[in-house]
């Protein structure tokens, strides 16, 4: 347990402050690290008898968990914070908090352009919020409070800490970033990469086998850079949580083209099925010049040699892959390598998106920025021309029976959803008592992402 966690449960004076019965709604953005980090918040406010709510206007306690990656997320933050401008004039005493990648990158700046946010704090002070809420109670109505320090010099020990657990779950492994590439604003929001002893991982894995997850997703900004003091890597890691515990099915998001190397590869391929086939593993551009221009540590050459080494030993491998068109300086040359890479390597599924400068990276300063226009045209064309690959490779799934770990129930819908191996999401008819279990089903109808099937 991290030593905050314990200040909080010790510190019975700060927690009467956090009253009984009050309850807390976090608007949440971005990527799986920040939707882990808001289960993580609403289990520490649990702590401090804090109830979740599922709209703003129930709250006594509104977050707002921020993205930093994609365009305008300031302007975003301030806007989500004005539409609470009446509930704050009907309820004085409620609180406005912004954390995430926003509040650790803009810091005082935010409370000083919106007066209405009542407390601040970064992605490496996520357990102090109960303190923090306090104090900002201490403060009475129009105090302030501002906790986004990085703290680089303290180990990366911490317990997941999840509600409720369901089918499948976070764990996470690493945070942070060494790689600065530059079009990334991850190393300055979310500090330099540290990792989590391999024993602690393993516990927690354990614990969520114990509570029903059927299945972890290891979650890191570059999981596949993970070293543990013990000096196991990634691919230990991997191959230890696939022999020592009862957890059925294991995948990791986002790994790095330049740190994924044969030992992984030779681990996922000798403990299939519980280790997934699918790998994201994205190449951002096709282009090595840009490639270089981005410091990303590998050309395009390389990035093929390591599918080819993937595919080699993991012939049925689905892949993914995260892509930006129009980084400063594309020309049509180097955008047709990129659509030329994805029909090369075939992945099933893509993230695409326009490069958009962000504050303090390297790219932001180049001169030879690219017309929104033209991003738009390569955007367009990217997805134009991965459709047909897409779509191609669906067909391969057409009539197939695949084994889907049942995840819930839509009730609109009235159908199961789950998902398989390939980490495709399969709608089918069924019962709810299949919740939590692998079952058969055979696909009728495939997508690239979605597909619908008939239980077996």
């Amino acid at each position: 347990m991290s030593s905050s966690i314990e200040q909080l449960l010790a510190h019975n004076k700060e927690k009467s402050l956090l009253d009984a019965n009050k309850r807390v709604y976090i608007s949440t953005y971005g990527c799986q690290m920040n939707v882990n980090d808001t289960e993580r918040m609403y289990s520490l406010l649990e702590m401090a008898n804090y109830s979740p709510v599922t709209t703003p206007d129930q709250a006594d306690l509104i977050i707002i968990n921020s993205c930093s990656i994609r365009e305008k997320p300031v302007h975003k933050v301030y806007s989500e914070v004005g539409k609470y401008r009446k509930l704050k004039d009907r309820n004085p005493h409620l609180r406005i908090g912004v954390g995430g990648c926003v509040g650790q990158q803009e810091k005082e700046n935010l409370i000083k352009s919106s007066p209405l946010i009542d407390f601040v704090f970064g992605t490496d002070n996520i357990d102090l919020l109960p303190s923090i809420i306090a104090r900002s109670e201490q403060s009475g109505v129009g105090g302030k409070v501002v906790e986004a320090k990085f703290h680089h010099r303290e180990p990366y020990h911490v317990e997941t800490l999840v509600r409720n657990p369901g089918v499948a779950t976070f764990v996470n492994i690493t945070k942070g970033c060494d790689n600065f590439c530059t079009f990334c604003v991850v190393p300055y929001t979310r500090g330099r990469e540290k990792s989590r002893p391999l024993q602690h991982v393993m516990d927690d894995v354990h614990k969520l086998v114990a509570r029903g997850t059927k299945e972890v997703t290891l979650l890191g900004q570059n999981v596949n850079s993970y070293e543990s003091d013990c000096g196991a890597d990634f691919a230990d890691l991997l191959e230890k949580i696939a022999r020592e515990t009862d957890v059925q099915r294991i995948r990791y998001t986002t790994s790095h083209p330049k740190d994924f190397n044969q030992k992984l590869i030779d681990v996922m391929a000798r403990n299939q099925p519980k280790i997934c086939e699918y790998i994201h593993l994205p190449f951002q551009s096709g282009s090595t010049r840009i490639l270089e221009r981005m410091n990303r540590g590998y050309t395009r050459e390389e990035y093929l040699e390591k599918i080819s080494m993937i595919k080699a030993a993991i012939p049925n491998v689905v892949l993914s892959t995260d892509i930006i068109v129009g980084f400063p300086g594309e020309t049509e040359e180097d955008f047709l390598d990129t659509v030329r890479l994805v029909q090369e390597v075939g992945p099933e599924t893509i993230f695409a998106f326009k490069y958009s400068p962000r504050p303090f990276t390297k790219a932001a300063q180049f001169t030879d920025q690219v017309e929104e226009s033209v991003k738009d045209d390569r955007l367009a064309r990217l997805f134009a021309a991965h459709d047909i690959v897409g779509k191609e490779l669906a067909k391969k799934y057409d009539g197939q029976t695949l084994d889907i770990l049942v995840e819930g129930h839509d009730e609109d819908r009235g159908n199961l959803h789950g998902r398989s191996s390939q980490n495709k999401n399969v709608f089918f008819n069924g019962d709810k008592s299949l919740i939590g279990k692998m079952v058969p089903v055979k696909i009728t109808k495939a997508f690239s992402a979605t597909m619908r099937g008939e239980l077996q």
